[in-house]
């Protein structure tokens, strides 16, 4: 009897927790591919799961945060979706890499043009965004999923400090601090190539020097052997002179 409650307790737990926990696992999310530093470029992937069993996703929107725009924002290709790019102007141009930048990426759409996202399964739609801002450490990007059976589910609410997390919550992109060369890893990678090419040439002179010790050394071998051998031939003409 004990051991059948002791089952019984384990599983409403457990549907407990999956009941608590599926709805967080079926957001709509972003997440970056690698790292998100500030200042510098990223490739985030927007992912979308299905939450119906009658429906297929069909259509994603995605708006981007007008309070830090971004200068740079462009969707890689996917089969079976059809992307518009939608650009606004900007109040305030944003200056990068010495040039001012007047519009940005307010929004991306992506419409399936064959069975979208089906039942039981999930898509990530991959951005490549920059240049992240300095002075913020997370991004807000609403998002609306779209079904074939016309219902919209509106990703957009926002989570306030200390309040439980929104029925719909906002995806929301976390930024790491920023690289402290400022060049993302350039830097390292232009130190690994001179390493490479000073021990190269360290090799080359190391190599060089010992060719020319070589010659040299056959070099007074050769001059030796030859003294030998006309010393010996003033031997043998003296000796047959003698006799």
């Amino acid at each position: 009897m004990k051991v059948s409650r002791l089952a019984a307790s384990g599983a409403l737990a457990g549907a407990a927790v999956l009941a608590l926990s599926g709805p967080a696992f079926a957001h709509v999310s972003v997440q970056p591919e690698g790292a998100a530093a500030k200042g510098g470029y990223a490739v985030v992937d927007f992912k979308v799961p299905n939450e119906r069993d009658n429906a297929s996703t069909t259509k994603l929107e995605v708006t981007f945060p007008a309070d830090h725009p971004l200068s740079s924002a462009m969707p890689e290709p996917m089969d079976g979706w059809k992307i518009k790019v939608t650009k606004t102007e900007l109040a305030k141009p944003l200056e990068v890499h010495g040039k001012k930048i007047t519009e940005a990426v307010s929004k991306i759409t992506w419409t399936a043009d064959g069975k979208g996202i089906e039942p039981g399964y999930f898509e990530k739609f991959p951005v490549s965004v920059g240049a992240l801002p300095e002075d913020a450490d997370e991004l807000v990007f609403k998002a609306v999923q779209t079904y074939d059976n016309k219902e919209v589910v509106r990703w957009i609410e926002v989570q306030q400090d200390g309040q439980e997390e929104p029925e719909n919550p906002a995806p929301v992109l976390t930024l790491s601090a920023a690289a402290e060369d400022g060049h993302h890893g350039s830097t390292a990678a232009k130190d690994a190539s001179d390493k490479t090419t000073t021990a190269a040439s360290s090799d080359s002179a190391a190599s060089s020097d010992s060719s020319d010790t070589t010659a040299r050394v056959l070099a007074v071998v050769g001059i030796a052997v030859g003294a030998l051998g006309v010393a010996y031939g003033v031997l043998a003409g003296r000796r047959r002179s003698d006799a």
